[in-house]
Formats: C-alpha cells, structure tokens, sequence
C-alpha cells in the first residue's frame, strides 16, 4: 500500500527479464530472461541473494510457475517444450513432459499452466487444446478447449475450480472465458458483453466469487460467476500509437484516434469512454468544428471523415491523398476545412457546399511533411508548422505564401498547436534534436503551453515562451513518446496521449 521499493534483485539476465512468479510462501521469486538461453533464476529477493540458475530452454518460454503448494516445484512451458522442475538444495534439476504415453499427441506450443489436486498439471496449447499431465506424463488432452490458442489460466486453490481464457469464435455456447472443474471435464462458458464482442482474452484472475479478464484490446472487465454480468471496469485503446486527440469547444470531452482504427469519445470529468467507432484504418488526426457540431478525423490511407459529433455518425468522406494526413483543421468561421499530409501539401476545402467538399486549393512549396496546422482567428491565414521545422503561413484561400514578417507578426490565431515560431523558442531543451519535442498546445486563455516530448515528459511553460531553454514544470507522463497534447475547452485539464503505451 505504501509502494514503496522493498527489493532491487541486480540480475544476471543481460537482455531482459521475460517471467517472473512467486513461489507458494512468497519467500522465493523466480525469473527468466530472454537471452538465448532462457535463463531461470531462482531469488530469496527478501536477502537480495540468489539462490540458482540454470539454462531454461533454447526456444523461448512463455510462463514459468510454480505449484501453488510449493516452495520448490514449478512448469515451464513455452515454444513446443513442457518441463518440470525440482529445487532441492542449490541445484534444479528438470523433466521434459512425456507425450508418447497418449496415442496421436504431439508436443504443442504451449502458452498457460495451470494445476489441480494429486500432482496434475494442466498446459493450453496453441491450437486451443488443454493437455492434463500426471507427474511428467500426459493423462489425456481436453480437446478444442477454445477455438483458438489457450493465451491464459489460473488456478483457484480454495475450491480448485480452474479458469481459462483464450481466443473464441463468437457461438451460443462458447465464451472466451470458461471455468472448469478440478479435473478439466465440465465447464462453463461466460459471454463477456462490452457493447462489443469480446473474442480475444490475453489474461484471467479470480477471487471471491468474480472472474476478472484483461482483453487483448486493452479492457479490464469483472464477470459475476452467479449471474455471468460483465461489468467493465476499464477501457483503452488497442495496439499502436494515439496520434489524434481533440478537446470540445464547450463540454468536457475530448475524442481520441489511433493506430488501432478506432476513435473514442471521453467524458473527462468521469473519466469514462462514452462511446467508441470503428472507423476502418489506422486514424491520424481528429479536430472538432469550433461549435462542437462537426468532426473531422484524418486516417492513414490518406482518406479524411466528416462526422456528426454526437451521433459520430457519417457526414462524408473523401481521398484526395494516398499518404497519411497528419493534421485536419475546421476554420472558427466553418466555411473551409484544411488537411495536412506526409505529401507535403495541404489541401483546403469549401464546407459551405454541403457534404460535396469543393476542393478550393492546396498549398503547395511547402518543404516537408506537415506537423501541425493552425487558422487565424478571422480564418483568413492558416500556420503551418513542417518537418523541415521551418513555420510557414499561407493566405486561405488563394493559398498564397505569405513572406512579411510583420504581416504575419499582427495575425492572432485562433489556436497554437505549433512547436515552431519565435514565439515557443523556449520549450525546445538544450542540446535538442530535431524530433525532440513532438507536440504542443497553448491554452484558450493565453497564459500557459503544455508540450510533449521523446522522453515521455509533459512540460508546462508560460506563454509566450520566447526566451531559450525557457523555466518549466515537468511531469512524467508517459513511457514511449508523447504523441499529442490538449487544454480542456475551460483550460481546467491537460490531456496527452501516448505512443505503443496506448
């Protein structure tokens, strides 16, 4: 409760730490690495000492555990391997797990383990059987037990009950989720209801009468095993970067989009997902109209959507690029709609037409991939920042550059999402490279500018923030990159998102 650290176990493994499990007591922690020998070691981690170690396998291991009465047995299973270790002394020894003594049956890969009374031990395969073994010997297989690989199991020591998860086709009687009992015969299926079907369960817990599921999409749900209700208790996005994020212009809610083809809706004062939509390809950029009508999200493919923001329902779409869009932008007055693409160009189009999208010009000579975009606060002039790192500033909409300086010096702009200009000199760090600092926001009243970086940080500055290496607060905000950043319309939250930490 206190977290604080209560050992540091300095490692033998080079490349990095694969598994670790605790033994029955507690009192001694294993770990394998994922050098090429896979090595396990063996820790009374209250000393800090090392008790042994030992090659594990030269194919990797997925999970090693121990027997949950044991201080000195354990299974290691992994890439087409079972084997069963004993600590005596300082020494592990091991036995590789016997298929030849049950007709037809290969060695599988195998992904879980889980245990049951009298030395059984039970193992899910990949293909979605669950092999049941006595000592080192296979009793028989549990054919089919998911329609796909068996990612996860855990073993209830009070009533023996065994819980797996693993990746489901969608039937009547089937659950990616099933609880079987001590000798793997009879079962039970849950149905996990989100709004979306769950197919895929990567891990599984349970305890007092509730089976809690993490999804391979990132979702944490609780199932009642009396009546089988799933409650969601958390919900994130799935695999790959959030690159888009949007605050509404009036109600505390911001919309995200990602890699993983969704967008979701977010009430930010509860910090619940109200709504998500999947909207096909890997989504890029999202920007709200400034009455929080509209939404535009930008996709990879280099396809934009117009959407209702409340239904999230379809307005029109269009292709004009074949890249990825990097950043779309409604101008304050809602008559021209700009978009950004790794092509170099922004494209500016007519919205008073209707859902028909007359493309009225796109600025080109601009020197590399697009940032970010900004419109001024009487859309007459759009900001574009460039992977060059040069800002450049265009006419909308004869898309003509502009090159006075003080012309563009007097321009207010209705947003500054820019990392370039001499007016946000100061967030950039010393000794900085060019990709350092990925995205920044300055706030509606003026006053303040968030950014975010390589490192993961999220650093608050005071606006304008002309001066070098300007003084900042810092936050630890995420572990890869931040990839975007966001005031609340009110100025009251920051919002960042974050690269493969989702």
């Amino acid at each position: 409760m206190s977290k604080q650290t209560l050992s540091i176990l300095r490692s033998p493994h080079s490349k990095g730490v694969g598994y670790v499990n605790f033994s029955a007591t507690g009192k001694l922690l294993l770990s394998v690495g994922v050098e090429p020998e896979h090595t396990i070691t063996v820790w009374r981690w209250q000393e800090g000492s090392r008790v042994c170690s030992k090659a594990g396998h030269p194919d990797r291991i997925f999970v090693v555990e121990f027997r949950p009465d044991s201080d000195s047995q354990f299974v290691s299973v992994g890439i087409k391997h079972v084997k069963f270790w004993t600590l005596a002394g300082g020494a592990l020894m091991y036995k590789k797990g016997v298929v030849g003594t049950v007709e037809d049956s290969r060695m599988q890969t195998m992904l879980s383990v889980a245990f049951g009374a009298n030395n059984l031990t039970f193992t899910g395969a990949i293909n979605g059987d669950v092999y049941v073994w006595r000592d080192h010997f296979l009793l028989r297989v549990v054919a089919k037990a998911h329609t796909g690989p068996v990612f996860t199991m855990y073993t209830t020591l009070r009533d023996g009950l065994i819980v797996t998860g693993g990746k489901e086709r969608p039937t009547k009687e089937g659950g990616a989720v099933k609880l079987w009992d001590q000798e793997m015969k009879r079962c039970r299926a849950f149905q996990l209801e989100t709004g979306q079907q769950v197919e895929c369960v990567r891990s599984v817990c349970r305890g007092k009468g509730k089976i809690l599921v993490g999804t391979k999409d990132g979702e944490i749900i609780e199932v009642g095993e009396k009546n089988a209700a799933s409650n969601l208790l958390l919900d994130s996005h799935g695999q790959g970067g959030i690159w888009g994020l949007a605050a509404h212009p009036v109600k505390e809610l911001c919309i995200t989009a990602s890699d993983d083809a969704t967008i979701r809706l977010w009430d930010l004062s509860d910090k619940k997902l109200l709504n998500k939509v999947c909207v096909g390809h890997a989504a890029r950029c999202v920007s709200y109209s400034s009455d929080g009508e509209m939404l535009g999200v930008g996709m990879k493919n280099g396809e934009f959507l117009l959407l209702l923001s409340n239904s999230l329902k379809m307005w029109t779409k269009k292709r004009d690029r074949s890249a990825s869009l990097q950043d779309i932008r409604f101008s304050p007055d809602h008559r021209l709609l700009a978009v950004g693409s790794v092509e170099n160009t922004v494209d500016v189009y007519d919205m008073s037409g209707g859902p028909s999208l007359n493309r009225l010009v796109y600025c080109s000579d601009i020197p590399a991939f697009i940032l970010q975009l900004d419109f001024s606060a009487d859309s007459g002039y759009i900001q574009v920042s460039t992977g060059a790192y040069k800002r450049l500033v265009f006419e909308v909409p004869s898309g003509k550059l502009l090159s006075d300086q003080t012309s563009i010096d007097r321009i207010t702009w209705a947003t500054w999402t820019s990392i370039l200009g001499d007016e946000v000199l100061g967030i950039w760090p010393r000794n900085a490279d060019k990709a350092d600092v990925i995205c920044a926001c300055v706030s509606h009243a003026g006053l303040n500018m968030v950014s975010g970086d390589d490192f993961g940080l999220v650093k608050l500055f005071d606006f304008p923030c002309s001066e070098k290496f300007a003084k900042h607060k810092r936050y630890l905000g995420h572990s890869p990159h931040v990839t975007n950043i966001r005031f609340s319309h009110d100025d009251k939250y920051v919002i960042s998102t974050g690269g493969d930490d989702c």
